[in-house]
């Protein structure tokens, strides 16, 4: 057992199963946020044993982790690890899940650029085959459109001002949490990491676009924010993200946001007139034909379903980004951003940076 010591607090793994997390998932304890703060320190500097590191994580799954935990978890995390790099310009934080996609087409990257073609600059950040799904994300659809990745938090911020589109490296931004890869890898489940590792927020962004499966982690992570030390976001858009990424889902999807206020509604995509079901979106390999078709769309040789998708996605993030009242305000500005060359162009200057 690792005991107490001048460079922790009181609480050591072992003493926080024993005592507080560890009796099961209707018994278990909320941590304060001085306990979570110590155990979270202890994990990035390595302290725990492997077997103790795996127990409060599953521990803590079958608890659920609550707001002020996962404040005191990301503040920790901000202040250890994130090397934070501040561009000019005021971004839209995208923190999609890591561990990526496996069937349907990852469209964030077309969306994005299309948005800051369109007036509203977006970062997005992820690692590379981050467990458990270990399937496709930002990096990757990037890598295969020859856009630059392996970048330092420096470089990424200089990227967002001069394309208005910017890509953190999780091993660059955060390596104390992306030095945890294989521990995780081991667990086989997911664990809080892949929920504040998306809150990271390397750019300093004063909005959050991220996405959840179920309304309640909305709410959890609004709360979340309010709870934070680090940082303060005061407007968070979430939805339920098709494969649990931050693109919309086809038909319907259920959209959170908070800005002062918690309101939740729907999106349906058939309002504005666009018909086509989630599996028009599925393609075989996600790195590759989302690079195809990012390339397609912004260069404006594909309009279809894709298409259509990547003016929808691109309008939430205007939206997200308050350049726009609504969505359907921010559908206009996406098509002139790729009907007039803007969103191209943006592709272009990415591939040259």
């Amino acid at each position: 057992m690792h005991d107490a010591s001048s460079e922790f607090g009181d609480w050591p793994l072992q003493r926080l199963m024993t005592e507080i997390v560890g009796s099961g998932h209707k018994s278990a304890d909320d941590m304060t946020r001085s306990q979570a703060r110590d155990a979270f320190a202890r994990i990035l500097a390595h302290d725990p044993p492997e077997t103790t590191l795996g127990a409060f994580w599953l521990a803590n799954r079958w608890k659920r982790n609550t707001p002020a935990e996962l404040a005191a978890f990301t503040d920790v995390m901000r202040e250890a690890s994130v090397e934070r790099a501040v561009p000019d310009c005021d971004p839209v934080d995208c923190g999609a899940n890591y561990d990526g996609k496996h069937t349907s087409a990852l469209l964030g990257v077309a969306a994005g650029i299309t948005a800051a073609a369109a007036g509203a600059p977006v970062v997005t950040h992820s690692g590379d085959r981050i467990p458990t799904q270990e399937a496709t994300a930002y990096k990757h659809v990037l890598d295969d459109l020859d856009v630059r990745t392996d970048l330092d938090p420096a470089e990424s911020a200089d990227m967002v001002d001069e394309t208005g589109f910017g890509f953190y490296y999780q091993p660059n931004f955060n390596p104390g949490v992306d030095s945890l890869v294989d521990r995780r890898r081991e667990m086989g489940v997911r664990t809080f990491l892949n929920t504040v590792e998306t809150l990271a927020n390397p750019a300093d962004a004063d909005v959050h676009l991220g996405s959840f499966y179920h309304l309640a982690f909305a709410k959890r992570i609004v709360d979340t924010f309010a709870e934070m030390e680090s940082q303060d976001v005061p407007r968070v858009i979430m939805f339920q993200g098709l494969e649990g990424y931050d693109d919309i889902r086809p038909g319907t999807t259920v959209v959170a946001e908070y800005d002062g206020d918690f309101t939740d509604y729907e999106i349906e995509t058939g309002e504005y007139e666009m018909d086509f079901e989630r599996d028009d979106l599925a393609v075989e390999d996600v790195a590759a034909d989302s690079a195809t078709i990012t390339e397609e769309v912004l260069t404006g040789e594909r309009d279809d379903h894709f298409a259509d998708a990547v003016v929808l996605n691109a309008a939430v993030r205007l939206y997200a980004g308050n350049e726009v009242d609504t969505i359907g305000d921010g559908l206009g500005l996406a098509r002139s951003a790729i009907a007039e060359g803007g969103a191209q162009d943006r592709l272009d200057q990415l591939r040259g940076f």
